[in-house]
């Protein structure tokens, strides 16, 4: 979607949540989405989420005026299919393209959580009953599909590298040097060609700043995020807390 017709179709979901009294949400949005929505809009009727913490790929809620946090139920809007393969060494790529092969649009599926014997599959209430009914195979292995309620997707294992460095400046490129290993002038070329993104979004300027908890991917050397900033050293660099993900 471009960016004027995501942004339109924002304004349009929060002005009927609040003209209608009606809650209103978007399909599954992409970590890029999810960033340029937080930078857009400032409302505080605002909720994402993709079914659990942690979820990558999240839905917008947009609440009506008499409803709060605690009133929203995420089951009520989100489901779940767990998927049973116990032949084959299957994949995340394996288990998406199953589901694109019914017919499925990538924006009515969010995350999906690999698991032994199979994987868990986050969705839009709409194509539940076609995960369910009509997938029996992936790849060329059969596979058993049923509901299942969203409190009993295992949480993420996340593991990570924890780093500490120091940069002169929170630039780009000295950022991506540091967290990389790379040199200065390497990184520089790096975000030039496009290979950078800054919070899920490609970006070629090396001097673009980075913030606390922003995320940063390099293409072909994975992804990490900056956690904390601490004070500067004798040498006037700045102390920088990051991780890098496995």
């Amino acid at each position: 979607m471009e960016p004027t017709e995501f942004y339109k179709r924002i304004d349009d979901l929060s002005s009927r949540a609040q003209r209608r009294g009606v809650l209103t949400r978007t399909a599954f949005l992409t970590p890029a989405e999810q960033y340029a929505l937080r930078q857009y809009y400032r409302g505080d009727d605002l909720v994402l989420t993709g079914g659990q913490p942690d979820c990558e790929r999240q839905v917008a809620f947009f609440l009506p005026e008499y409803m709060g946090l605690a009133d929203l139920d995420p089951g009520e809007h989100i489901r779940s299919v767990r998927i049973e393969a116990h032949f084959g060494d299957l994949g995340h790529r394996d288990y998406l393209g199953a589901a694109l092969g019914l017919g499925i649009g990538r924006e009515s599926l969010g995350d999906i959580r690999m698991g032994d014997g199979g994987a868990w599959v986050f969705c839009l209430p709409s194509v539940e009953p076609v995960l369910t009914e009509e997938l029996k195979t992936v790849g060329r292995f059969g596979v058993r599909v049923a509901a299942c309620p969203l409190s009993e997707v295992p949480a993420p294992v996340r593991k990570v590298r924890a780093l500490s460095f120091t940069v002169k400046s929170l630039r780009l490129d000295a950022v991506t040097a540091a967290l990389f290993g790379l040199s200065r002038t390497a990184a520089a070329e790096q975000i030039r060609m496009g290979l950078v993104s800054l919070n899920y979004a490609v970006c070629e300027k090396a001097d673009a700043p980075v913030q606390e908890g922003d995320v940063l991917s390099l293409r072909g050397h994975g992804k990490g995020s900056v956690t904390a900033l601490g004070g500067r050293s004798k040498k006037d660099r700045l102390f920088v807390e990051a991780e890098i993900y496995l």
